[in-house]
């Protein structure tokens, strides 16, 4: 089966929600409201976890706040050119342990919580955007957090923008990627290179 959606290429059955999200870098600069925020992490709340321990944690900043400031100033450059039209910031972090002993899959657990984030972001007609570059050790000591939490992404929230208003270099590439196929990823039994 071939079936285009949002001009991706979905070669098997599933539900439009997954291929019609993506990560937009245009944003309009609005500000989203404490409901709609509060939405956000009501549906990264019923992500499943090891042993029901929900490592996430999620700790924001509203644009035209003094916290704003702060979790701006952790972006790398390039991220600041279009961030700068966000409404929310994010900084994603996870507990590495539970009880006495190391967790194995906080990361896998805290990234299952981002993708509902996303996914309830996309049907608020709101953007989503997970990053890598930004200065993980200052947000760790800047935010506060213990040793036993690792910071794993931030994450850009706001209003759809206009794609004309990202910096040149960046227009180009404000469309929905393509993804791997299957045969690349999924393997019955054995590893396959």
């Amino acid at each position: 089966m071939f079936k285009e959606v949002n001009a991706r290429n979905v070669d098997h059955v599933c539900n439009d929600l997954f291929p019609n999200r993506w990560s937009p870098r245009a944003m309009s600069g609005e500000a989203l409201s404490d409901e709609e925020i509060d939405s956000l992490f009501e549906a990264a709340r019923w992500a499943p976890s090891c042993m029901n321990s929900q490592p996430w944690r999620f700790l924001y900043a509203k644009k035209n706040t003094p916290h704003w400031e702060i979790f701006f100033k952790f972006l790398v450059d390039g991220n600041k050119l279009w961030c700068v039209n966000a409404g929310v910031l994010i900084v994603v972090a996870a507990k590495k342990t539970f009880g006495d002993r190391v967790s194995p899959t906080f990361s896998f657990d805290t990234g299952a919580a981002w993708e509902n984030l996303a996914l309830q972001a996309h049907c608020m007609g709101l953007v989503s955007h997970g990053m890598a570059g930004f200065d993980y050790a200052a947000a760790k000591t800047e935010l506060n957090l213990a040793d036993d939490y690792q910071i794993l992404a931030m994450v850009a929230l706001g209003r759809p923008g206009r794609k004309e208003n990202l910096p040149e270099a960046l227009r180009e590439r404000e469309k929905p990627s393509d993804r791997i196929s299957l045969k690349e990823f999924a393997f019955e039994g054995k590893f396959k290179m």
